[in-house]
């Protein structure tokens, strides 16, 4: 009997071979994390990249003087770092050109005196020298309401009205995920916590947007001196940008104010009260035509896997309030130390690793959709070029200074047993959750349509609401600690990327119909 039952184990052993050796087919270099994580954690970057990338470079608007300065600092950084093929890459035409705010001021001087917070609208125009004037309410709801304005504007302040109002927070502005709301995004119906934007009435916003432009045209003949908006929290103004497009007459200065400021100035005309500001607004256009990409590589070292591209980026542009700290140098930072360590490790890549820092993502991914349509799909014809087959995976950080706590597959469920193996090491780092649900809003979107693994962290929600599109994003967002974190196992997947015998697994592709005249995206 102990014989035939030993007999019977043996029997089912065997044949539980392929599925229990099946789970651990993935390998995972544990000596290199090790290595990764000391190196790290000794001999760190970040804190100096984060000083450079933010107080140094400052703001970055796409095709700025300030995004053209900083692509220069960024290249020869890279070259520092000794990665190959340092790049500054002009990807994709820009409509808008450059533009650079030079000297803002905005103060109350009736009924009494008071300096406001204030960020122009990137791509408006100066004020003719310091204005001061009388403020008069454009209260408007239709471009029919504009007739009643005709003739009463001329040398005035304008101050449009809002649809914003400022609300109190009972919640902290700073989260981290709790354990079971980790657990959540595991599940395929699982929505990120807070819903934000399903409630979103897309025909609302065009139909506000197509008055504001009707409202800056009838402003525009009527002669106004600058127009105000409300903008932002926290007193806190927003930053943001016109319409201007490259050869078009230069518009008039438009400002954002914080909604508190904005708001007092309403109440006080509502209740006749006389209100006049004194404002100077200093802005530069220049003549820049091309959205830039800034590059660079540690070349791979197989005769037979070279070819092919482990790709890691974040968009590098920033608007213009603050020094685009959270938003995105918080991503720009934490792949180049990735790359650094690597290089520092001596690290010798099967696959080539290229680091892409994107310009122009802000007004629609432009960068990182330019690379798309130069490496990777005809833009016109949609035919596949050879960087297609040689492409690997992209990686993608561009939520804020949060630490990882895992990764969106983004519908590709194939590659989940890769990145659960990946990412086990990191168990003890509160980094392992794989989500197979998409996440949005970022770069990762350029190449993800063509079935391409391309793939956004999980990442902690820190200060979104202050961080982001303010002149409150600097270096005060980053926490640096997290980004520590994040570099770490940046570092960890891309190496494995690099080193694996076979490529990534990819969703289908299927060849869209070509759209004339204009761009598939």
């Amino acid at each position: 009997m102990m014989n035939h039952t030993k007999s019977i184990s043996a029997i089912l052993i065997f044949l539980l071979i392929p599925f229990l050796t099946g789970a651990q087919t993935e390998s995972v270099d544990l000596e290199m994390i090790y290595k990764i994580k000391q190196y790290e954690n000794s001999r760190s970057q970040i804190e100096e990249l984060s000083f450079w990338m933010t107080d140094f470079v400052g703001p970055r608007l796409t095709a700025s003087e300030g995004k053209l300065k900083a692509n220069e600092w960024v290249k020869a950084k890279f070259e520092e770092y000794g990665f190959a093929n340092a790049v500054i890459e002009e990807i994709r035409p820009f409509s808008r050109g450059g533009w650079d705010n030079k000297k803002t001021y905005v103060a109350m001087t009736a009924p009494y005196y008071c300096a406001f917070a204030a960020n122009p609208k990137a791509w408006t125009g100066s004020t003719k020298g310091l204005v001061k004037g009388e403020v008069v309410f454009v209260d408007i709801k239709t471009e029919e309401d504009l007739e009643k304005f005709k003739g009463k504007l001329k040398g005035k302040i304008a101050v449009m009205p809002s649809t914003s109002t400022y609300e109190p927070k009972f919640e902290p502005l700073a989260t981290r995920y709790t354990d079971e709301e980790l657990e959540a995004l595991t599940l395929e119906s699982s929505g990120r916590r807070g819903g934000g934007g399903g409630n979103f009435d897309y025909a609302a916003y065009m139909k506000a947007a197509q008055l504001r432009r009707a409202a800056s045209e009838f402003m525009k003949k009527e002669g106004v001196a600058v127009i105000l908006h409300g903008s932002g929290s926290f007193n806190v103004p927003r930053s943001s940008g016109g319409s201007y497009q490259a050869g078009e007459k230069e518009p008039i200065a438009e400002v954002n104010l914080p909604l508190e400021a904005h708001g007092r100035i309403v109440r006080l005309l509502k209740h006749d009260v006389k209100v006049e500001l004194e404002v100077d607004i200093k802005n530069k256009f220049s003549k820049s035509e091309y959205v830039t990409n800034v590059m660079a590589e540690i070349p791979g070292t197989d005769p037979e896997l070279k070819d092919e591209i482990v790709l890691i980026g974040g968009h590098f542009d920033s608007w213009h309030g603050g020094t685009g700290a959270a938003d995105n140098a918080s991503g720009c930072i934490v792949m180049m130390e990735a790359m650094r360590i690597l290089k520092e490790l001596n690290v010798q890549p099967r696959r080539t690793i290229r680091i892409a820092l994107w310009g122009g993502e802000e007004q629609g991914l432009n960068g990182s959709r330019g690379y798309v349509e130069k490496y990777l799909r005809d833009p016109k014809t949609l035919d596949l070029k050879p960087g297609f087959d040689n492409f690997n995976v992209y990686f993608n950080m561009d939520n804020g200074t949060g630490k990882y706590r895992g990764i969106y597959l983004q519908k590709n469920e194939m590659i989940r047993p890769v990145f659960e193996a990946w990412l086990a090491p990191f168990a003890s780092m509160g980094a392992s959750t794989v989500s197979i649900r998409n996440t949005g809003g970022t770069d990762h979107q350029s190449f993800d349509p063509l079935g391409l693994p391309a793939f956004q962290f999980i990442q902690d929600d820190i200060e979104y609401g202050r961080g982001y599109h303010t002149v409150m994003d600097v270096y005060e967002r980053l926490i640096m600690s997290d980004l520590k974190h994040n570099a770490i196992i940046t570092a960890a997947l891309v190496y494995e990327a690099a080193m694996r015998d076979d490529k990534l697994p990819r969703k289908p592709y299927k060849k869209p119909e070509p759209r004339t005249g204009r761009r598939f995206y």
